[in-house]
């Protein structure tokens, strides 16, 4: 690793898509020492930033230094099965080398490649150690681990490189409990500049800054994600005030402006009737009269920069609030009484391995939070539940009306905008009742035409959300499955509005553990191989 200051510098940064849509003009960004928790909503750019740091992105203008070498986990990690976990790690030709000449080859070329690092092999198992991935061997193929696994692998890769910059983009995403944990303790292990785009709270108040992407601009805030929301809940308190403020001067000099209008027509009436009495000199009149005009010309021209300096104050005012609504549902045909069967699961074998010893039942409205490793069954019950997939023995019977909202999304047709994606689930529903319905989900007036191919991945979220919701029959029983992955922290504070209206009964796979406790969670069930029941306290500090 360097000894130099490392550092990231973008300056006058312009970049547009192929389609002409811009996503940053004159941006002006550095980041120092430490770790960055970078923010935003969904489509500000924050990925996009990190790939032109990276040098995978080319700006259309202005510059991006980096001083040090740099490491960028992508957001979605994808490896070819074929590939062994030392050449993942990009250290298979120096344990080559390192193999030859401890059976006696000692053949120039070999200790060139190995060069100093004769630990390699040893960093490497260390470094697998401390993800928590000592069980795979250098030798594995990546088809015999994980999803989960391959995105630490990828990790360790970058920290066995010892990159003086490392890029983080939804390091947790598909990430299970353990392996979230293993994640973390890299994080806090970490020494040198390190820029995290992340909708993990958790990981988020790891950070020592939050840097805040909005509307093209940064802005700064120390201390970590909790100390940024209690910054931010202040400047919006503030800003609401100058927003009070502002009305209330607009006000003050629109009514300036009729009085003073008022009290020159009286004065300009007077004026007149004078010069058809001729109570004065002609040459004194007219000179009065002039006067008179110019003086109210200068008057009525200072109200009116008083009210146009005022308007733009509460121009100033109303940008400083951010926009940030929240979803409101009032759903009163999804109640279901406290004492009533929801679901029964008896003696159920899974597909691809899991079960349910005995029988389960779910009461009443209930919210269940379904945890688990990554490949643990969590999905595969969900969808037997939902009737997606058949079981191998057993049986799955809801006892009312249930809808499944699965990691893909992929309950909308691309091809209809919103408001007919919704009506296929409500059939019944009027175009008018459709469309105040959505309102309530933020999709108003012409968003609601938005064909939901063009959704971003929030916007899509909350579309496929509001048809299962908004469904007929109403559902009594919601299974949700990662829902809050590559959702931003907005989408999901709307998320858990919605579900705070919900009266029904819930199932919610999540790794997300503060996103579980937000909702309301009365019983939490472990997928381990089979269903069980666990504790909050033993998910917040798995072993």
């Amino acid at each position: 690793m360097s000894t130099a200051p490392t550092s990231i510098t973008c300056t006058s940064l312009s970049f547009a898509w192929p389609d002409g849509t811009p996503v940053f003009e004159d941006l002006q960004v550095a980041f120092g020492p430490g770790r960055t928790g970078l923010v935003g909503a969904n489509g500000s750019g924050k990925s996009t930033l990190l790939k032109l740091v990276a040098g995978e992105l080319a700006p259309a203008e202005g510059t991006v230094r980096v001083a040090g070498e740099v490491g960028r986990l992508p957001q979605n990690v994808t490896l070819d099965t074929e590939l062994r976990v030392d050449e993942v790690l990009d250290i298979a030709a120096k344990r080559a080398a390192l193999h030859a000449i401890e059976a006696g080859d000692v053949s120039e070329e070999h200790f060139d490649v190995v060069g100093d690092d004769w630990d390699v092999e040893e960093r490497a198992v260390a470094t697998l150690g401390e993800l928590g991935l000592g069980h795979i061997g250098l030798d594995r193929t990546i088809g015999e681990v994980s999803g989960g696994e391959s995105v630490l692998l990828r990790l360790a890769a970058l920290l066995l490189r010892r990159p003086d910059v490392l890029l983080l983009d939804e390091p947790t995403n598909n990430l299970d409990l353990y392996a979230r944990r293993r994640l973390y303790a890299a994080v806090e292990a970490w020494s040198g500049v390190m820029v995290v785009v992340s909708h993990d709270r958790e990981l988020l108040d790891l950070v020592d800054q939050i840097a805040d992407l909005r509307s093209g601009e940064v802005t700064w805030y120390g201390g970590n994600y909790s100390a940024y929301e209690e910054a931010l809940a202040t400047e919006q308190e503030a800003a609401e005030r100058m927003v009070r403020v502002a009305e209330s001067d607009l006000r003050k000099q629109k009514r300036e402006l009729a009085y003073a209008q008022v009290k020159l027509a009286r004065r300009k009436r007077y004026g007149q009737k004078m010069f058809e009495q001729k109570r004065e000199p002609k040459i004194v009149m007219g000179a009065r009269k002039r006067a008179a005009q110019e003086s109210a010309g200068k008057h009525r021209i200072m109200h009116e920069e008083k009210l146009a300096e005022a308007k733009e104050r509460l121009d100033d005012a109303v940008d400083a609030v951010r926009d940030d609504d929240e979803i409101r549902v009032d759903l009163p045909y999804t109640a279901v009484p406290p004492g009533r069967t929801v679901l029964t699961l008896l003696d159920l074998e899974l597909a691809y391995g899991a079960s349910v010893a005995g029988s389960f039942d779910l009461r009443g409205p209930e919210r269940v939070a379904l945890i688990g490793r990554n490949g643990a069954g969590k999905t595969t019950l969900l969808r037997t539940v939902a009737g997606e997939l058949a079981p191998v023995s057993g049986e799955a019977r809801a006892h009312v009306p249930l809808r499944f909202l699965p990691q893909r999304l992929d309950v909308l047709d691309d091809e209809l905008t919103v408001a007919e994606n919704v009506a296929r689930f409500s059939p019944g529903a009027t175009n008018n009742r459709v469309r105040a319905r959505l309102a309530r989900f933020l999709f108003r007036g012409a968003r609601a035409d938005q064909r939901a191919a063009t959704l971003s991945g929030g916007e899509r979220f909350r579309a496929a959300l509001a048809a299962l919701m908004l469904a007929e029959p109403a559902p009594q029983l919601l299974l949700l499955d990662e829902p809050t992955n590559n959702l931003d922290m907005a989408s999901v504070r709307q998320l858990t509005t919605a579900l705070e209206s919900y009266e029904g009964a819930l199932i919610v796979a999540s790794h997300d553990v503060p996103f579980l406790e937000s909702i309301g969670i009365t019983r939490w069930l472990l997928m381990e191989g089979e269903l069980k029941e666990t504790t909050p306290e033993s998910v917040g500090h798995p072993g």
